[in-house]
């Protein structure tokens, strides 16, 4: 590695889709920031003995994207309350010789919503889609912005109790806090936050369509070169529709401020890659 850099790289398998490469050198050309990015490719049981390598050559940090946020974790010697929170991390921090972990995804998404989209979340109804980790990945940056409900929905109930419960132990705006399948969901939101991967599979959940608020916002965390199942399904009972590349610029953005301090300006970056999505 060159001294006069500082080095910084993503972890995953696969990685050669990764798009954070190409953000994080937008991001430290517009800062001036004298970096280098890379992606990493580590084996499935190698993740600890890469990231180990990468610090002895002297790497400064790293993200970390599937299927390593897990071990990432457990590997942390600090962790930030947001990651504890999550259950799992996305951003390395390494300092005289120890692993700070952060997730940076939820404060990704909350920014996206609230600053790009335009869309408050304070004292509105928010209903979470899923209990898997992308979920609560959100639950405690949406907290933060005191909605003034906050529905949990999942095929399994009890795994969306469970969710019910880590954000009850952890707010502290005291917001109404519940649970349903998908088939309980007898009411309208104004803001609809998809955190399964169904859209992965071009399927949708099984949710009502009563559920969208007119107006209402809602928003796939995935994405993809066109739009994506969950959204046009949205579209169809007049939702605004917004999916999930805001999200993962921003959240890049988040981790370069960590590792920098200094916060980049995302919408140059937002608009070069739906930019090249419509070429």
């Amino acid at each position: 590695m060159s001294l006069d850099l500082a080095h910084y790289c993503v972890f995953g398998n696969p990685i050669h889709h990764s798009k954070s490469p190409l953000i994080h050198a937008m991001f430290a050309k517009q800062t001036a920031q004298s970096m280098d990015y890379q992606a990493n490719l580590v084996p499935l049981d190698g993740f600890a003995a890469s990231v180990q390598q990468f610090m002895n050559a002297g790497g400064k940090g790293a993200n970390v994207t599937v299927p390593f946020k897990l071990e990432a974790y457990a590997l942390s010697d600090q962790l930030s309350a947001r990651a504890a929170m999550a259950g799992a991390v996305n951003t390395l921090t390494f300092s005289d010789g120890a692993i700070v972990g952060d997730n940076t995804d939820g404060i990704g998404l909350v920014c996206d919503i609230t600053k790009n989209a335009a869309t408050p979340i304070r004292g509105r109804r928010v209903l979470l889609l899923g209990a898997g980790g992308a979920a609560r990945g959100a639950l405690l940056p949406l907290l933060e912005e005191q909605p003034a409900s906050l529905m949990i929905a999942n095929r399994t109930l009890s795994k969306a109790l469970d969710l019910v419960q880590l954000a009850v132990s952890s707010d502290g705006s005291k917001c109404q806090i519940e649970a349903k399948t998908w088939e309980q969901l007898d009411s309208s939101f104004d803001l609809i936050i998809n955190a399964t991967s169904a859209s992965l599979q071009s399927e949708v959940p099984p949710i009502p369509a009563s559920v969208f608020a007119s107006p209402c916002l809602a928003y796939d965390m995935m994405y993809a070169d066109t739009q994506t199942s969950f959204n046009r399904y949205a579209q169809q009972y007049g939702a605004a529709t917004r999916d999930g590349l805001g999200m993962l610029i921003e959240q890049a953005a988040e981790a370069f401020f960590i590792w920098r301090g200094i916060r980049p300006d995302t919408k140059p970056v937002f608009d070069y890659f739906r930019s090249k999505e419509g070429a």
